[in-house]
């Protein structure tokens, strides 16, 4: 078996790239991977990194602003399409794929769109509540769309098969428990707060978190882990500074520019305070931790707020918008939800109910239908 996948831009479609390419491996150890992406995006690192053979386009996403040097821009960007085009049909045709399977993003679309035009069988996986781009395009010629969750299926009335299968989610995550964590990461008894806004940081999550723990850390009833962000942890310990928080006499507050641990983290939390990327939200249900998401503004098709909204519809989480971010509104709904734990454990146990649990082998059934279809 040949499985060409592609995806990326960003890490939330090139890690779900990674994680079905690991499932395959598993369920079929004889199947050949290649996975095709942009020569100078994060997926030229990461993929290799991961173990698989990579090979490259050239392709870019549009910018979205109609600002004069963005429409120059595109007009090299539709270029670039039609050469990426050209070139991922040479790389098809080298490799000779059984199947193409693609995550969206910019990189995906002339990939996807070559392999539908020379009669491979195509799947795409959609991760977000709210479809991109890329992937709504591409649907209606795809041999199977695989949505993460149930709310994405109505945004693809016209393909000819929809699937729910989740997002693949690591291992250590679904395993990982509140017991052990808190052992391993050398908490008390006090209700822990785990609190991040991305591996660059997020500017408004650490000012808001600075300010939370200013107001919360007085009465030392709480633990706080925060991942700041590398560009971002310099300015966090500043602002904790300027606050009055002295992190030398309090040894419960941990500022950290990197989660390197996350499963160990989330496990640990009694509340996650982050973004709502896709990835995110399904590590959230396998925990069925409580959280409350403060959507990034700034993503495609504001997915993100419709990835939180799907969850918290379903009491699973509580939503904050970057707009209504505050300190002293963020410490107040904290301290509201942990003087709680009944209200804690019901959204927890919402968030749960959504949970896919095996994702991969899902997704490695239907590789394996198609296939035998074709036959």
């Amino acid at each position: 078996m040949k499985v060409l996948l592609t995806g990326g831009g960003t890490a939330g479609h090139i890690n779900p790239a990674i994680a079905i390419a690991q499932s395959i491996k598993g369920k079929f150890p004889g199947a050949k991977v290649l996975f095709v992406g942009s020569e100078n995006s994060m997926e030229s690192q990461l993929v290799p990194k991961a173990g698989f053979e990579f090979a490259a386009i050239n392709v870019r996403g549009f910018r979205r602003s109609l600002a004069f040097k963005n429409i120059l821009r595109n007009i090299g960007t539709v270029k670039l399409a039609a050469q990426s085009t050209f070139r991922a049909k040479k790389i098809i045709k080298g490799f000779a794929p059984d199947i193409v399977i693609g995550t969206g993003g910019y990189t995906s679309w002339p990939v996807i769109r070559a392999a539908q035009k020379m009669g491979i069988p195509t799947l795409i996986h959609e991760q977000n509540a709210f479809p991109g781009v890329a992937n709504k395009m591409l649907a209606k010629n795809a041999t199977c769309v695989m949505v993460a969750v149930p709310e994405a299926e109505r945004f693809f009335p016209q393909s000819k098969r929809v699937e729910v299968t989740g997002n693949p989610v690591r291992s250590e995550i679904i395993f990982a428990t509140k017991e052990k964590a808190r052992e391993k990461m050398g908490f008390d008894g006090r209700p822990v707060i785990f609190s991040y806004g991305g591996s660059l940081g997020a500017s408004p999550i650490n000012k808001a978190v600075a300010e939370m723990i200013r107001e919360l850390s007085r009465e030392e009833k709480y633990q706080f882990v925060h991942g700041a962000g590398r560009s971002g942890y310099e300015k966090m310990l500043g602002l904790l500074k300027n606050l009055g928080v002295d992190l030398e006499r309090h040894p419960e507050i941990r500022i950290l520019p990197y989660i390197d641990n996350m499963a160990d983290y989330m496990a640990a939390a009694d509340l996650v305070i982050c973004r709502a990327g896709a990835l995110t939200i399904s590590e959230l249900q396998v925990q069925g931790k409580a959280s409350i998401l403060i959507p990034s503004p700034y993503v495609a098709e504001n997915h993100q707020y419709h990835n939180a909204m799907a969850l918290a519809k379903r009491g699973g989480a509580v939503v904050i918008e970057e707009k209504d971010l505050t300190g002293s509104g963020l410490a107040q709904k904290v301290k509201e939800l942990v003087s709680s734990p009944e209200k804690l454990k019901e959204i927890g146990k919402n968030a749960r109910k959504g949970a896919i649990y095996d994702s991969g082998d899902r997704i490695c059934a239907i590789v394996e239908d198609v296939l035998k279809a074709k036959k």
